[in-house]
């Protein structure tokens, strides 16, 4: 192993084994404490160690106590799940079982071989070099829940029968029964909090992600290009980590992995490079059951009542005083899957119905192999096949280059096998409230075993999910995007339609965030008539703001701020460069606003129009609401004890612990329309600051097939490759994305020579 500037590791091995071997030394070596912590929570075991009422958040989706996930996983491997799955003819290859269990190996041998110095974790005396491919498979294949499952891990634990205490029912403020009918649905949608909705089904959050690809046809290389920016956590179990794998004559890829992964997840070979967006399908759907009294029978196939199953798990809770007590919680189920208790979400467990769901990514343990293949492609349309025959994209888009000139836009992920026909004979009355707010089907538990059954598809590689054939991709040679939004409009000319409405909308609105992802490649091929790499990935950092440069039409957003009568504001608003660069001054008061302002008609003079997805909506209203929201964003700064001309770069500032409060360009996503998207969560350093940052732009890819042959790869990791403060590669990274700066990623052999910082030899281990 090879390690070059900024502690990327570079990994050369003689079989599948030994490359595992290096990837899981290489990570414990930047991220133990991180890594143990996976560890421990794919064990179930973090009641044991940390005590069961602290708080686990992943970052993305999982947000519970740790005996609620300890209670999760360890019903998980009580019914050896994860077992299962490999054991099954359809489950992981020979060649990724290898490299999960020398990964394993890997993080052993450096845990024996080296001491924890990290304050994050040097004191825990239960992180020990005993992890089992095991420990890493379930590890994987809670990834694989986060979009799904991982949403509902307290509804999950916390369900139980309904009792008059606690009868299911939501409490929202709404003042109509649960429908009964279809026909009462439409009266009960409208009084519906639809973002609330969609955040708690973790819907309508930072976690997302850019990607933009540049065909022959567009680049001035007249091959592929590719821009890739992942917004995920800066803190916590999704962190990437660089690494670049090398078996000879077989595999050959740099990029970045998820912790826990041995396999590169994004990035690129000599022929092709890639990334991912979150996909806008759903993982799952409820099923609804009649319930026969407040107990666990319910109707099943054929009239017969059935009795939900109750799953005792024993947890062991470390106790205030050190001891550690046995603790018991008890977990439904149904043949569909969990029993959930979420009445917020309309899926109470009450004496008329409970829910249960059945999910896509719990029903394959492919994700490895899926990526580990995807390495081995010659050509984006062969990275979509390998990708499709591993049948473990879990929930993603996949956008990609090569260096022949195509590029690809794909959502091929996991989706369940659900068409629209099946959806309109199978949804309940509150499933139909769940499709109509939500876009999630829920659907009619009776005839689960039936009618309502997931179909199959002859060209998946499963039952149960969609096959490619009925998934939206296109291959092109001028340029595709994504921005998190639905398949529909992958550029300007293309749309994508006619599929199950599961995977997402179509004729539906774009984000800010997507409509400037698209602005600058249609703005750059307007007046330069070509993308270059340098232009290319230059978008990263000019920090638009697209709702600004919309709002800012004919001086409505200036007319706007005057109603308020704040001058001082408004100077400052309106000399503003409309940017989210360090320098600029008035971001914080247009993001201040733009989070604050009404939607739809309440927003926009011209409404959105399905002809002109990119330019619509457009012509900022001035009216009271508009106005109002304006006035409480000024209250807003003014109440946070900012200045109205403070600096962005003085407010924005890196978030992540042990990093130094570098200022920081981009801001927020799809409401303001910043592409190099960050946001603050839940943040661990600086948090004394206005918005320390802990969300957002993380592994940043630029990569670009040149017409010589050779590859032009530059990447930044947002947070730094070590999570220790006191490793020099710790912020090295962070403070070059501040400076707005890139890192030439050593691809060649000679040019891993020349970064050379140190090498590790680890044979014979």
């Amino acid at each position: 192993m090879r390690l070059t500037a900024h502690g990327i590791p570079h990994i050369t091995a003689g079989d599948w084994g030994s490359l595992g071997y290096g990837s899981g030394y290489a990570t414990a070596r930047s991220s133990i404490c991180n890594l143990a912590d996976t560890v421990l929570t794919a064990r179930g075991q973090r009641s044991r160690y940390l005590g069961p009422n602290g708080r686990y958040q992943d970052g993305v989706s999982m947000d519970a106590s740790n005996l609620q996930v300890d209670a999760f996983v360890t019903d998980l491997r009580n019914r050896k799940v994860v077992e299962g799955l490999l054991a099954s003819p359809a489950g992981p290859s020979p060649r990724a079982r290898e490299m999960v269990k020398g990964y394993a190996a890997g993080v052993n041998r450096w845990l024996r071989d080296q001491r924890i110095t990290d304050p994050a974790c040097r004191a825990q005396t239960w992180i020990k070099p005993d992890a089992t491919e095991l420990d890493l498979w379930y590890g994987v294949y809670l990834a694989n829940l986060i979009a799904s499952s991982g949403v509902f891990v307290k509804e999950i634990v916390e369900a139980d029968p309904p009792t008059l205490q606690d009868p299911g029912l939501p409490d929202l403020g709404i003042d109509l029964p649960l429908p009964k009918t279809q026909a009462e649905v439409p009266a009960y949608a409208a009084q519906v909090d639809r973002a609330a909705l969609l955040r708690s089904l973790g819907r309508d959050t930072d976690f997302g992600s850019n990607a933009t690809a540049i065909g022959g046809d567009a680049s001035s290389t007249g091959r592929g290009m590719l821009l890739g920016n992942p917004h995920f956590p800066w803190v916590g179990r999704y962190k990437f980590t660089q690494q670049h794998l090398t078996l000879p004559g077989q595999y050959d890829v740099a990029g970045a992995s998820l912790m826990g992964s041995p396999v590169v997840n994004i990035g690129w070979n000599k022929d092709v490079a890639w990334s991912h967006t979150v996909s806008t399908a759903y993982r799952f759907t409820p099923y609804e059951y009649l319930t026969v009294g407040p107990g666990p029978l319910y109707l099943s196939g054929n009239g017969l009542l059935r009795k939900a199953e109750r799953r005792w798990v024993e947890i062991a809770a470390k106790q205030p005083d050190g001891t550690v007590k046995t603790v018991r919680e008890d977990l439904w189920r149904t043949p569909q899957g969990y029993v959930i208790d979420s009445p917020s979400q309309f899926m109470g467990w009450s004496p008329i119905s409970l829910w249960a769901i059945r999910d896509a990514n719990a029903e394959h343990l492919r994700t490895i192999d899926t990526f580990l293949s995807m390495g081995q492609a010659s050509s984006s349309r062969d990275l979509l096949r390998r990708q499709d025959a591993g049948g473990g994209m879990p929930w993603v888009n996949t956008v990609a280059a090569d260096r022949g000139g195509d590029v690809l836009y794909a959502d091929h992920s996991v989706v369940p096998n659900v068409p629209d026909a099946l959806v309109t004979r199978c949804l309940t009355p509150v499933g139909l409230l769940l499709k109509t707010v939500a876009g999630l089907p829920g659907l009619n538990g009776l005839l689960a075993d039936g009618a309502c059954k997931w179909g199959t598809d002859a060209d998946a590689q499963r039952p149960g999910i969609l096959g490619p054939a009925r998934l939206p991709s296109v291959v092109r040679r001028d340029w595709v995007m994504n921005a998190n939004d639905s398949y529909w409009t992958p550029n300007d000319k293309v749309r994508l339609e006619g599929y199950a409405s599961i995977i997402g909308c179509e004729k539906c609105v774009r984000t800010m965030r997507t409509r400037m992802v698209a602005q600058y490649v249609l703005d750059r091929l307007r007046t330069a008539g070509k993308e270059t790499p340098e232009s290319l990935r230059g978008h990263e950092y000019e920090n638009r703001v697209r709702a600004a440069e919309v709002m800012r039409a004919d001086g409505r957003l200036d007319e706007v701020c005057a109603k308020t009568g704040e001058t001082q504001a408004c100077a400052v608003l309106k000399a503003w460069d409309g940017r989210s660069d360090i320098t600029s001054v008035g971001t914080h008061l247009f993001e201040a606003f733009v989070t604050r302002a009404p939607t739809g008609t309440n927003l926009w003079n011209v409404p959105f129009d399905a002809k002109d997805p990119f330019n619509t909506p457009r012509g900022l209203t001035t009216t009271a609401p508009v106005v109002k929201a304006m006035q409480a964003a000024i209250d807003a700064v003014r109440k946070a004890g900012v200045a109205f001309d403070a600096p962005w770069g003085s407010l924005q500032v890196a978030g992540d612990r042990g990093a130094p409060a570098y200022p920081l360009g981009g801001g927020d996503g799809d409401l303001a329309g910043n592409a190099n998207a960050l946001a603050s969560r839940d943040p661990a350093g600086n948090t004394g600051r206005y918005k320390p940052v802990s969300y957002g732009s993380s592994h940043i890819q630029a990569v670009a097939y040149l017409a010589d042959g050779s590859v032009d790869a530059r990447t930044i990791l947002t947070y730094s490759q070590d999570e220790d403060p006191a490793s020099p590669w710790s912020a090295d990274q962070t403070r070059l994305f501040s400076q707005e700066q890139w890192v030439r990623f050593p691809w060649t052999p000679a040019q891993v020579r020349a970064a050379l910082v140190r090498t590790i030899d680890l044979q014979g281990s």
